[in-house]
């Protein structure tokens, strides 16, 4: 009985030390490595395939920017990191309201920068990667309709919100916007925000959508003027736009919406250097049962990495997903099938090369956060069963990286192993008699 015991602490004690292994190298390579790069359709990060489990917290900034509260923001980032979470994707926007970043077209809020300096540098400590949105398409936080009211207040006539990704003004409000983030001097870190290997990528916008023109053309020719913008201040670092991933208007694979984006060719932009998804089965599919929202979510992953594969040949990241206690006969089950279904599609894809990079999940809180809640939120600290399966997550992806960067080191030995061979072989040749 003893000795089995003795056998058990080992096995456990086993268990638990190489899970802390793999937390501890997970921080410290996304501490110590550079910029995350891409190649072909993967992630790279100091020379081996990066795949990112991640999760979504747009409140880090207001949080940071009061200093009472900045130990929320560090619980967070601890929790996230002790649970294999490795990519935080969060707002870099305010714009006007309540808790401005921007009181004002290129006026800002010292306080609230500081709050986002507060963001990275914790990011840092924590081993956790950074997707910093620049706007929002919706109104919380301001959006296209603050930068709309904005051109309206410096007499421009504007119909629309939509006229956001038209008018001259609004787009060079949005632009000074960009410059200005980019161009952050951090003042914890000393270092500028686009020399910054903490910050993984920048989003143009948060689910961009433009109902006023479903043909396309009009996000198409934004996200192309945008993109470039960024990248002629910033090529450290990669770009997304921030898309939910519905195609355009001949596709039968939108769940009814026509909002005037297409997945393909909004991503095979130049200087968008790899596509994202989101997915809501909850959200769009309300009159159907749970069964066949989950039959809408493996259709809706499986096609999105095959085209990113194949068509977009870049890299796939799935920057929102959840499934809400609001919903009626909610269980915390049903939110685990949801969990999984994702996760196995991006591991399954990730074990065999593929284009799928990670999953980030909406959204993360910190104890005492409840006025945040919006019923998609998820305390690590409360250890429920779908925390544990985000955990597993992270060690699998842990796992693969490990593959790729064994096949990587005896492909370098082989590739030694050959070269020592011709050079033996040279010198062979070299000290024959002539005529033998």
């Amino acid at each position: 009985m003893k000795k089995t015991l003795a056998s058990s602490i080992f096995v456990v004690a086993l268990l638990i030390l190489n899970h802390n292994t793999f937390l501890e190298t997970e921080a410290a390579e996304s501490r110590n490595g550079g910029f995350i790069t891409t190649r072909g359709v993967h992630f790279m990060l100091n020379g081996s395939p990066y795949y990112a489990n991640g999760f979504n917290a747009y409140w880090l900034m207001i949080l940071a920017s009061d200093p009472s509260q900045r130990s929320k923001v560090s619980t967070a980032f601890q929790q996230a990191s002790s649970h294999g979470l490795s990519v935080a994707r969060t707002w870099a926007f305010s714009d006007a309201g309540v808790t401005p970043l921007q009181y004002s077209p290129g006026s800002y809020n010292e306080q609230m920068f500081k709050g986002l300096d507060f963001v990275v540098a914790e990011a840092r400590r924590f081993g956790i990667k950074l997707v910093l949105s620049l706007v929002n398409n919706y109104e919380n936080l301001g959006g296209k309709k603050q930068y709309v009211n904005w051109a309206r207040n410096q007499g421009q006539y504007l119909t629309s919100d939509d006229d956001f990704f038209r008018n001259p003004v609004t787009k060079g409000f949005y632009k000074n916007h960009v410059k200005t983030v980019l161009n952050r001097y951090n003042t914890i870190t000393g270092v500028m925000y686009k020399n910054d290997p903490t910050i993984m990528a920048w989003e143009l916008m948060n689910e961009p959508r433009c109902t006023s023109d479903t043909s396309g053309r009009t996000i198409q020719a934004w996200i192309t003027e945008m993109a470039a913008h960024v990248k002629s201040i910033d090529r450290n670092h990669l770009l997304e736009a921030g898309l939910e991933g519905f195609y355009g208007k001949t596709s039968n694979q939108n769940p009814g919406f026509d909002i005037g984006t297409d997945f393909i060719s909004n991503n095979q932009i130049p200087g968008i250097d790899f596509a994202t998804l989101h997915s809501y089965p909850d959200q769009w599919l309300t009159s159907s049962d749970d069964q066949n929202q989950l039959n809408f979510l493996s259709n809706w992953l499986r096609t999105h990495i095959r085209d990113a594969q194949y068509v977009l040949k870049k890299p796939l990241l799935l920057t929102e997903f959840g499934k809400s206690v609001k919903d009626p006969n909610f269980s915390t089950y049903q939110r685990d099938q949801l969990f999984n279904l994702v996760y196995n599609n991006i591991y399954l894809s990730a074990k065999h090369g593929g284009a799928a990079a990670g999953g980030l999940f909406w959204q993360l809180l910190a104890e005492g956060m409840e006025s945040f809640g919006d019923g998609y939120d998820i305390v690590l600290s409360q250890g429920s069963s779908t925390a544990n399966i985000i955990g597993q997550q992270g060690r699998r992806l842990y796992q693969v990286r490990k593959i790729f960067a064994r096949m990587r080191n005896v492909q370098r030995w082989n590739r030694a192993r050959a070269a020592r061979r011709a050079q033996w072989l040279n010198w062979k040749r070299g000290v024959k008699p002539v005529g033998n």
